[in-house]
């Protein structure tokens, strides 16, 4: 009875802070931090929906983009024999169309995000942020946007939530378990000759993870690519930071509470 009505209490705390969150009147940017697989796009949703604000994907950029690469291969080709001439490895050349397909993605949330801050709105970011020029990106567009003519009397503030697992064992599994259900989409639309809508979404969402790592040895390489950049420091803005790998984290629930007093404190 005891346990249920202390349950009851932080449902009740959670709300109140809900309601405040939503009615006040300074303009927020909640942006997400972290690996992939971390955690962070599921806790980001839930924020969005708990707050009701926009919610802007960087994944969904991406994935789309991922789709346009699968949709015209000659693409690839043509890129690739312009730079072969040039002595580019088909490799390198590879890459640098991820990095680009990649910063590409990030410009194109960051001027959705623009578009928000506009009409007044706050907005929920997903990416790794993994770079500090992508935070400096981020004040960039606040110190725009603050200037402007139609919110020139508004304050918008930037907090940072960062996801960061600690059980090494249970991200692995989390990651291992993603990268099965993708490979089980990929052999599904290999195998299946008809054309039907289960068959289509089995395809585009084979596709458009095709951008993301699968197994735990290439989040592993992915990071290293990063050499250390992803930990920087973020000066004089607000971060918590989050272990969604600790106990009772399943589904990011218990995750909400301390993020929504986060915002309430800063």
């Amino acid at each position: 009875m005891e346990e249920q009505e202390n349950k009851e209490v932080l449902v009740d705390d959670e709300m109140v802070l809900v309601k405040q969150l939503r009615q006040q009147q300074q303009q927020m940017i909640i942006a997400m931090k972290g690996h992939p697989g971390s955690g962070k796009s599921t806790l980001a949703r839930k924020i969005a929906s708990t707050l009701r604000f926009p919610l802007i994907d960087k994944d969904d950029v991406r994935d789309c983009t991922a789709e346009a690469e699968a949709a015209f291969p000659d693409l690839h080709h043509h890129y690739h024999h312009h730079h072969h001439q040039q002595g580019q490895k088909e490799e390198e050349t590879q890459a640098l169309m991820m990095k680009m397909m990649n910063e590409l993605s990030y410009e194109v949330i960051w001027r959705i995000a623009e578009t928000q801050l506009d009409l007044g709105l706050s907005v929920v970011i997903d990416s790794p942020l993994s770079r500090r020029s992508h935070l400096d990106r981020l004040l960039q567009l606040i110190s725009s946007a603050s200037s402007s003519s139609s919110s020139r009397s508004r304050v918008i503030r930037l907090v940072i939530i960062e996801c960061r697992p600690q059980d090494e064992a249970e991200w692995y599994r989390r990651l291992e378990n993603r990268g099965r259900a993708i490979a089980a989409d990929a052999a599904a639309v290999h195998n299946n000759d008809d054309d039907d809508d289960d068959d289509h979404r089995r395809r585009t969402k084979a596709s458009s993870s095709s951008h993301k790592p699968a197994t735990w040895q290439e989040l592993q390489n992915l990071i290293l690519t990063y050499d250390g950049c992803w930990d920087y420091d973020v000066g004089d803005v607000p971060k918590l930071v989050l272990d969604t790998t600790a106990p009772g984290t399943v589904g990011v629930r218990n995750l909400v509470s301390p993020v929504l007093h986060f915002l309430s404190s800063v």
